[in-house]
């Protein structure tokens, strides 16, 4: 299926090698916006879905987003063009370390679903291991265009695996971001815990929000904190 259609905006997804996956969609809409972002940057976007989901929510008038792969950032360009807020959305053709290496602006609201996989497997697809693998873009890389890039009160917002939590807390932390909420995802009450949702900000904080979130019940029966989140988007939600 290379169109994935959401309520307001529909995204063709045939030349990306990561598909439209629940972790950008969750990224897209549990990010805080609370501090009215002007402008965004969406690091690594792939299909461009989570730029998207947030011109969708905000009011920000720069989004901007960054991709490597040239099939993902021509395809993005599309899906931009044929949104409802081409106005607003802007693709660079570019590494993290060319893009921050001459930085234009601030930005209030830094958000990124990185590549995943440190573990040594490769796949026989050179374009999906460029998106899966942490050697694309390590975290370490990533929270230091954050620190670099984000405005006095901007927010900064992740999702990583589980296991990685502690690393990337304690990564932010060298950087001078602090956590402001920290959701952890489970696929079902009774599976492990998947993802952490992080969302940073410069100024350290007592009063952190961290909280659980489960996707389903059953398969396809979802629980009504997981339908709150995504109604907006999802079509049959």
């Amino acid at each position: 299926m290379s169109k994935f259609q959401f309520k307001q905006f529909s995204t063709e997804q045939d030349r990306c090698a990561m598909k439209i996956g629940t972790d950008g969609v969750l990224l897209g809409a549990w990010t805080p916006i609370e501090n009215n972002p002007f402008s965004i940057l969406d690091i690594g976007t792939g299909t461009g879905i989570i730029a998207l989901m947030l011109a969708q929510r905000s009011h920000a008038e720069q989004i901007d987003a960054l991709e490597i792969d040239e099939e993902a950032y021509e395809q993005s360009v599309d899906n931009f063009e044929n949104s409802p807020w081409s106005d607003r959305l802007f693709c660079f053709h570019a590494g993290l370390d060319e893009f921050v290496e001459e930085p234009e602006d601030e930005y209030d609201l830094i958000v990124s679903n990185p590549p995943f996989y440190s573990e040594d497997y490769k796949t026989d697809s050179n374009q999906r291991d460029m998106a899966r693998f942490q050697d694309a873009m390590p975290f370490e890389d990533l929270v230091e265009a954050a620190a670099l890039l984000l405005s006095e009160n901007g927010v900064f917002s992740v999702i990583i695996p589980f296991k990685e939590e502690n690393t990337f807390l304690a990564l932010a932390k060298e950087y001078e971001l602090y956590p402001l909420k920290i959701t952890r995802v489970k696929g079902t009450p009774t599976t492990g815990i998947k993802r952490s949702l992080l969302a940073f900000g410069r100024t350290e904080n007592n009063n952190i929000i961290i909280d659980e979130l489960i996707i389903e019940t059953a398969r396809h029966l979802y629980t009504k904190e997981y339908i709150e989140l995504t109604k907006e988007f999802y079509l049959k939600m």
